[in-house]
C-alpha cells in the first residue's frame, strides 16, 4: 500500500493546497512520484479549474487540469463557499461518509511514492449530519499533516487541533505553519511556542514566497517519520 499523510488544518483558507502542491512538487524535484487527493471541494468554479484547489494540485503532480482530471481527484465538488454538509446539502445531496473513505482507499491503491489526501476546511468541520474531518482521518488513521497560519490566535487553535486529534489517538507526523497575511510576531517566535506545548510534533515554517527547495526540509521529515 501507498505511503499517505492526511492534511488537514486548523481552520480554512490556511494554506492547506498551498503546502500539498509544494510537498508534491519537492517530492518530483527528488524524482519520486506523488499522489494527491482533495476528494471534497466547495468554492467550486466549473468556469476556472486551475483556480480550484484540485487544479493547483493537478499542476502540481504535472498533470493536465480537464474536468475529468478534477473529477477524478475531487469527486464531491460544490460551488457555495460553505462547510461541505451546508454545501451539499443545497445541492440536493449528502456526502456518504463510506463513500468518501473507500475513494480514499482506492487512491492508496494506486502507484506512488507518497499520497496526500487533503480535507477540507478545519478538523472540526462538518461533512455531513453525523461527521466532522476528524472523524475521517480517524477511519484513515493515516498520519497528520496539520496546516496552521501565523495570525493573532493561531496558538490557541492550533493547540486546540492538536488535542483534538491526540484524543482520537491520531499521530502527527508534523506542524507546518504557513505564514498568514497578517502575523503579529516573528513566526519562529509563534512556532517556539507552539513547540513548548507540544515538544514531540516537528515544526516547519513556510512563508508565503515559499519555493520548492523551502519544502524539501519538510518532505524529508516526513518520509523518515
Amino acid at each position: 500500500m501507498t505511503r499517505a499523510f492526511f492534511v488537514t488544518s486548523s481552520g480554512t483558507e490556511i494554506g492547506k493546497t498551498f503546502v500539498t502542491a509544494l510537498l508534491c512538487r519537492a517530492m518530483i524535484k527528488r524524482a519520486l512520484v506523488p499522489g494527491a487527493l482533495k476528494p471534497i471541494m466547495s468554492g467550486f468554479d466549473v468556469g476556472d479549474l486551475m483556480a480550484s484547489d484540485a487544479g493547483q494540485l493537478l499542476s502540481a503532480l504535472d498533470v493536465p487540469v480537464t474536468p475529468d482530471t478534477v473529477a477524478s481527484i475531487a469527486p464531491w465538488r460544490f460551488t457555495p463557499a460553505i462547510s461541505p454538509d451546508m454545501a451539499a446539502k443545497r445541492a440536493g445531496t449528502e456526502i456518504d461518509m463510506d463513500d468518501l473513505v473507500q475513494f480514499c482507499r482506492l487512491g492508496l491503491e494506486a502507484p506512488s511514492d507518497a499520497l496526500f489526501v487533503e480535507a477540507a476546511g478545519g478538523v472540526m468541520a462538518p461533512i455531513n449530519d453525523s461527521h466532522l474531518m476528524i472523524d475521517w482521518a480517524e477511519r484513515l488513521r493515516l498520519p497528520i499533516i496539520l496546516v496552521v497560519g501565523s495570525y493573532l490566535g493561531t496558538i490557541s487553535h492550533t493547540l486546540t487541533a492538536i488535542d483534538a486529534l491526540r484524543s482520537r489517538g491520531l499521530a502527527i507526523a508534523s506542524v507546518v505553519m504557513s505564514e498568514s497575511m497578517t502575523s503579529p510576531v516573528p513566526l519562529e517566535e509563534t512556532a517556539e511556542t507552539i513547540l513548548r506545548y507540544a515538544q514531540d510534533i516537528p515544526i516547519s515554517i513556510l512563508r508565503r514566497d515559499a519555493g520548492v527547495s523551502d519544502a524539501e526540509t519538510l518532505l524529508q521529515t516526513l518520509l523518515a517519520s
